[in-house]
């Protein structure tokens, strides 16, 4: 039987269930997806509760999800997100 998983910019994270999309990212020693708007930094998960918004990520498309509140999901696509994560729509 194989283990459910999700992919995170192109490669399989396996996760058991109950566990949030952040946790099975950093289970699987990923510690960040994401850059500040500014300057570049990377974040990851911070506070796991989601009060911050360290842990943003592309989900399915949409940016701006916070990866410690969703639950893995078997076939999702997970991706990082730099800054706002609209750097793709024209201004």
């Amino acid at each position: 039987m194989t283990e459910p998983s999700f992919t995170f910019d192109g490669r399989p994270v396996p996760f058991v269930a109950g566990q949030s999309v952040g946790a099975a990212l950093m289970a699987a020693g990923i510690r960040s997806w994401r850059t500040t708007r500014v300057e570049g930094r990377l974040r990851g998960l911070f506070c796991g509760i989601g009060m911050c918004f360290d842990c943003l990520l592309v989900l399915d498309g949409r940016p701006n999800e916070r990866a410690c509140l969703v639950p893995a999901d078997t076939g999702m696509r997970v991706e990082s997100q730099e800054g706002t994560g609209h750097g793709h729509l024209a201004v």
